[in-house]
């Protein structure tokens, strides 16, 4: 895999549309989905063929701007449009807030646009896209570059879900630590939790990992503690869907069991995620909307039934780690250590996390 070219959203000048890597049929096959309306962005975030919090952001931008390209008449129906459109892509998945954080740039930029053609404004929400894939491509980077830093040689690293180039762009968050580590010589192995009930970890890492020529160990997730309570894991690396104020954070379900298990066990637990991840409008975790899946991915595998015809499920897609099991949390910007409500709002003033309306 050539990281710095390979990207699993793209648009297309040519064809005028975006391409998405459809993330639901690897590792078997590599299919590109072409997007041009918003019910199909809609569609490719609901049923995951798009997912990775920093990669929802990104789609989110091109999926408003496919919704209210074909618009016609002034700029009274065109906002109405577009608060329509808004609203709509932030009804698809709750929980990452990445997706609201562009949603919201682009609310708040209407103040500035009013001077503004239609047209005008329809190019300039296409360009926040263009910019935010640039953006975390280019955090990504600084990301794994600082995970890396901190990390020792000669490391056996657990990692949960999927937090790679699929996810995030450019070299991904929690994995682009790895890789960044493997390069300077440091990862003795890699062990890849399978991810329930998707298998984002048996699927989409470990086909990163693969391509990357990273060695690899696919885990079932129930083993995991286990294995880090047997001395077979040094640190567990894990990307974040949403950081709030006090350092909780929600993440891909089952990724508490496993701070639990390093917290219990001394071994580093690092999160990794870039500042766009952070939502400094909520003070704990516990104000986390927590996204439930349809019941038919628990209650069914590859298309067949797997449980009773009358069987209910609860199916929860991220849990919350809370602060006092982390061990770092590294961005772009650096790293957080120990994290609390202080230590994040000093990391955060020192650049900007407030919206930077797209330059209308």
């Amino acid at each position: 895999m050539n990281d710095k070219k390979f990207r699993p959203v793209f648009w297309d000048s040519d064809e005028d549309c975006l391409y998405i890597l459809d993330q639901r049929k690897l590792p078997h096959k590599e299919v590109w989905r072409k997007l041009t309306t918003l019910a199909q962005v809609e569609k490719a975030i609901n049923t995951l063929a798009v997912r990775g919090a920093p990669l929802l952001g990104i789609v989110a931008a091109y999926g408003v701007y496919l919704g209210v390209r074909k618009c016609r008449g002034g700029q009274k129906k065109f906002f109405k449009k577009l608060d329509e459109v808004i609203k709509r892509l932030g009804n698809t998945r709750p929980t990452a807030v990445n997706l609201f954080a562009t949603l919201r740039r682009i609310q708040e930029a209407k103040w500035l646009s009013q001077s503004f053609s239609v047209d005008k404004i329809k190019q300039e929400i296409f360009n926040l896209g263009e910019r935010i894939l640039a953006e975390e491509e280019e955090q990504s980077y600084s990301i794994a570059r600082n995970g890396a830093d901190i990390l020792d040689t000669s490391i056996r690293v657990l990692t949960h879900c999927n937090t790679g180039v699929l996810a995030a762009g450019g070299i991904g968050t929690a994995l682009g630590i790895i890789y960044e580590a493997h390069r300077r010589g440091y990862v003795e192995d890699v062990l890849v939790d399978e991810t329930r009930p998707l298998l984002q970890g048996a699927r989409l890492t470990a086909w990163e990992l693969q391509r990357w020529n990273i060695p690899y160990k696919i885990v079932i997730d129930s083993a995991a503690p286990s294995l880090i309570a047997n001395g077979v894991v040094d640190v567990v690396i894990v990307g974040a869907d949403r950081i709030v104020r006090n350092g909780d954070v929600a993440n891909k379900i089952g990724t508490y069991s496993l701070a639990l298990a390093a917290h219990k066990h001394r071994i580093p637990f690092i999160v990794a995620a870039p500042t766009s991840s952070f939502d400094l409008s909520l003070i704990d975790g516990e104000k986390i909307e927590i996204e439930l899946r349809p019941k038919d991915e628990v209650l069914s595998f590859a298309g067949k039934s797997i449980a009773p015809p009358q069987a209910r499920a609860f199916t929860p897609a991220f849990d919350i780690t809370p602060a006092e099991l982390i061990s770092a949390i590294v961005t772009e910007r650096g790293v957080i250590e120990k994290p609390d409500i202080h230590k994040i709002s000093a990391h955060i003033s020192r650049g900007s996390l407030a919206i930077d309306m797209a330059e209308l």
